[in-house]
């Protein structure tokens, strides 16, 4: 299992379709609202954790169909169904991957780019703890829409408008967590709305994930 790890890492650095593009895109969001919306502070103050919460989830969602679409042309895919590690086993270190060169950095960039946005100084820790309990969420649903479209062409557009979908709760109740605590109103019922959704999507997903590569590796 570590062995594939470091294997899915050192695929995301070498292909370019994870770290970088990922914190490019996230900048590029971050930097361009300001200039759409004006200079007005107290409305970047008011938007500020919602825009980096979009910027986020769609920065996850260019690498998305990069997470098997490499194993697929080289033939991998076929080889470690027939490993002996399981295939919910495979998902899920594929999903963690995905995390570690997408999500986390995003999450540790996100108190960065939110000078940018007039995020009050309170705001800053529920910024990161929501990302870093929602993010994981993204990567796995990811993981699953990936494995839907896996071996379709073009699959890239498919694969978005089968995900966003999926995305709209975390979305909801992360951007909730990080305005409320920028706000220093309570957050406890959308923290745990978000935390409830992040545990379940993480122990079940791997499972429908893994069946429908059964069906498509057929």
């Amino acid at each position: 299992m570590t062995a594939l790890l470091w294997r899915d890492l050192r695929l995301a650095l070498r292909a370019g379709g994870g770290f970088g593009l990922g914190l490019a895109f996230f900048l590029i969001v971050t930097v361009l609202v300001p200039f759409g919306v004006g200079p007005e502070t107290a409305l970047l103050t008011r938007i500020g954790p919602g825009v980096l919460w979009i910027g986020a989830l769609l920065a996850c969602l260019l690498s998305l169909d990069r997470i098997f679409a490499l194993d697929w042309e080289d033939g991998s895919l076929d080889l470690l169904a027939t490993a002996p590690l399981p295939m919910e086993g495979i998902v899920s270190i594929k999903a963690l991957a995905h995390w570690l060169t997408t999500g986390l950095p995003l999450v540790l960039a996100a108190p960065v780019l939110g000078v940018l946005l007039n995020l009050p100084p309170a705001g800053y820790l529920w910024v990161v703890v929501s990302l870093a309990l929602g993010t994981p969420a993204l990567s796995v649903i990811g993981t699953f829409g990936a494995a839907l479209t896996v071996g379709l062409k073009r699959g890239g557009l498919l694969l978005s408008l089968l995900v966003l979908p999926l995305y709209v709760p975390t979305l909801i109740f992360g951007a909730e967590v990080a305005r409320r605590g920028a706000e220093g109103l309570a957050l406890q019922s959308p923290l745990l709305m978000l935390a409830g959704i992040s545990f379940g999507v993480i122990a079940l997903l791997p499972f429908a994930s893994a069946a429908v590569l059964r069906i498509n590796l057929r």
